[in-house]
């Protein structure tokens, strides 16, 4: 029985590291086209003959006037901002939703749900018309402000993770005299850190990721974020240095990748428990 287990264990790992090499195949291909010529890119190699390290300086100073750095703390600015924007507002908003008790509570919860069927290009023509009658049309502004009304993704998912943590913890805190306000910033804000990190996480590669908010606020390069940078990339080429384009785009995910590893432990504990709490 335990000869027959033992091979069941070595099947399930093999094909696990077969279904993990296929699935990464992508990724290595990426790295290893992003040190070839162009003409190289399309033989049906994973790695090149001749590794072009070139291709990460040249394409990191390929664009006329401003070298990949502009845009790199362009999106960094933009995105720690809108995160710790999103953090602050959707704990307040959850903190209000999981534990105050208020008129129409659940009304305004379930209307903070419907929120998140609402696709964004159902309000774009609204929200540009509102930005460009308050002179945010290239300005970082249009990008920000949003991230102050928390998110109805963020607000749930801090909602179940509070509703979780035990309300003794408040009244204790209400005899000792703490107000609602201390009970959040003391009590239940660094119980509710992973869902927090979580928030972060989410927020900065949205954020990082996002073209189409960038493409239709900012008008002037100096402003451009990285992908707006990369799409230019291309069309300032008469013909587009592939190998460039893909080192500077690897370049590009390092940031929200970093992240993520970093945060790795505390963003699986946010998901696993905002799901089973409440």
């Amino acid at each position: 029985m335990t000869d027959v287990l033992k091979k069941q264990n070595w099947l399930v790992h093999i094909l696990m590291i077969v279904f993990c090499f296929v699935m990464f195949y992508p990724v290595l291909w990426w790295i290893g086209a992003s040190f070839k010529s162009t003409a190289e890119i399309s033989l049906p190699t994973l790695f090149p003959k001749v590794w072009l390290w070139q291709n990460y300086t040249e394409g990191w100073n390929a664009l006329p006037k401003y070298t990949f750095t502009r845009f790199f703390m362009n999106s960094l600015k933009l995105n720690v901002a809108t995160t710790v924007l999103h953090v602050i507002s959707a704990s307040l908003v959850a903190f209000g939703f999981a534990r105050l008790t208020f008129p129409l509570k659940g009304l305004w919860f379930s209307i903070l749900m419907m929120t998140l069927m609402l696709p964004g290009q159902v309000t774009l023509i609204p929200q540009y018309t509102m930005f460009h009658s308050f002179d945010w049309i290239n300005t970082y502004l249009p990008l920000i402000v949003p991230s102050a009304m928390g998110g109805a993704f963020f607000i749930f998912l801090i909602v179940q993770f509070i509703r979780g943590i035990p309300r003794e913890l408040d009244e204790s805190a209400k005899i000792d005299g703490c107000t609602w306000f201390g009970i959040y910033l003391r009590i239940v804000m660094p119980l509710t850190l992973p869902a927090l990190i979580t928030v972060m996480i989410f927020s900065f590669i949205w954020g990082w990721d996002d073209y189409f908010g960038p493409l239709i606020y900012l008008n002037t390069v100096d402003k451009y974020t990285v992908p707006l940078a990369l799409r230019m990339f291309i069309d300032s080429q008469s013909a587009v240095p592939w190998g460039q384009l893909l080192a500077v785009s690897l370049l590009s995910v390092l940031p929200p990748v970093v992240i993520f590893f970093l945060a790795q432990k505390h963003f699986v504990e946010g998901i696993a428990t905002s799901g089973l709490k409440g």
